[in-house]
């Protein structure tokens, strides 16, 4: 999203994909004075590159800027706090979502705040509570799927106990879904991490920034690899590369994909991941995002008077939904 503050035009996230057709439009940085990213994962900052060869300053917090090439001019943004931007005051809080992610809320407008991706039923994240804006972009990418976190965990129970006997392969983004996924995984079996998602993990941990509990995995911290552990969560999220893809040909040339090794996604996947689930995978969606409740939820606790869904490839959907207290936004402009 472009944002205009009145004296400068800022850039709101950086991303490309997660689909291969889905690339960044260097074009969209015409004009620009600076990016603000929300934290690191590739539909958020994938297009970062292309800001750093403009030129732009770009704000992110610390744990995200690890992320970026080198060379970026990168502007600290606190993980819970407020900092002044171009004369702009702007409040960032824990999103529930990733390390170092961030919602955003700037004094402009009567507020306007800006989600980027968010969770408030995560065990392994923590999320902040934002304060009131009138204007509201929120993630919307489950659309209006109302699944709760809590049905989507007995969903996974259920399926971990219909294959009891089976290796498991959990694909996931190391600095997101892993450690949560992991921490429930922990309660009914044996878990491995690849050496990405336990360095994720170990720095989570160090960062001081998660859930209560969080520390119940250090444990797995200090264990290498097994290649034969019930349950493996791997980098990446779709399988396409990493160990998780190492896993899935190593079960394939074995025989074993789809018999008595199998693997769940439990994100968004791409043409490349619906391709192993439909030799020897399954989808149970892991909840990173809200769901409707939460949604409307954040609107009613913002006081927004008005909001438009992100990430939602049929946002007019919303006008059948009447429980928003607010004014739904699906125009291509809209002034603060």
């Amino acid at each position: 999203m472009r944002l205009w503050t009145g004296t400068e035009t800022w850039i709101l996230d950086v991303g490309v994909g997660p689909e291969a057709t889905s690339p960044f439009v260097p074009a969209w940085l015409d004009g620009a004075d600076r990016v603000l990213i929300s934290h690191d994962h590739i539909d958020h900052i994938g297009g970062a590159a292309h800001a750093i060869a403009a030129g732009l300053p770009i704000h992110c917090t610390p744990q995200t800027a690890r992320a970026l090439p080198p060379a970026a001019r990168v502007h600290d943004l606190p993980e819970r706090g407020v900092t002044e931007i171009a004369g702009v005051r702007v409040t960032t809080g824990r999103n529930g979502h990733a390390l170092g992610g961030v919602w955003m809320h700037l004094d402009l407008g009567d507020g306007f705040f800006y989600s980027g991706d968010w969770s408030e039923e995560s065990d392994w994240f923590a999320f902040d509570t934002p304060p009131g804006a009138a204007t509201a972009m929120i993630d919307a990418s489950y659309h209006l799927d109302d699944v709760t976190q809590a049905a989507r965990k007995t969903a996974l129970d259920r399926a971990l106990s219909q294959l009891r006997g089976h290796q498991l392969l959990f694909p996931v983004p190391p600095s997101g879904r892993a450690g949560e996924l992991a921490l429930h995984l922990y309660r009914h079996g044996d878990v491995s991490f690849d050496e990405a998602c336990r360095d994720a993990v170990a720095g989570a941990l160090l960062s001081g920034s998660l859930a209560e509990g969080a520390d119940q995995l250090a444990p797995l911290l200090n264990k290498p690899f097994d290649p034969a552990a019930q349950y493996l969560v791997c980098d990446t999220p779709n399988a396409d590369a990493g160990m998780s893809w190492r896993m899935v040909q190593d079960w394939r040339d074995a025989g074993r994909l789809g018999h008595d090794a199998v693997v769940l996604f439990t994100g968004h996947m791409t043409a490349h991941a619906r391709a192993i689930a439909s030799q020897g995978g399954r989808f149970l969606r892991w909840n990173v995002h809200p769901p409707l409740g939460d949604q409307i939820e954040m609107i009613r606790r913002l006081g927004a008077r008005r909001f438009a869904p992100l990430f939602s490839s049929r946002p007019e959907d919303y006008l059948l939904e009447p429980r928003f207290d607010a004014q739904l936004v699906l125009h291509e402009r809209c002034s603060l």
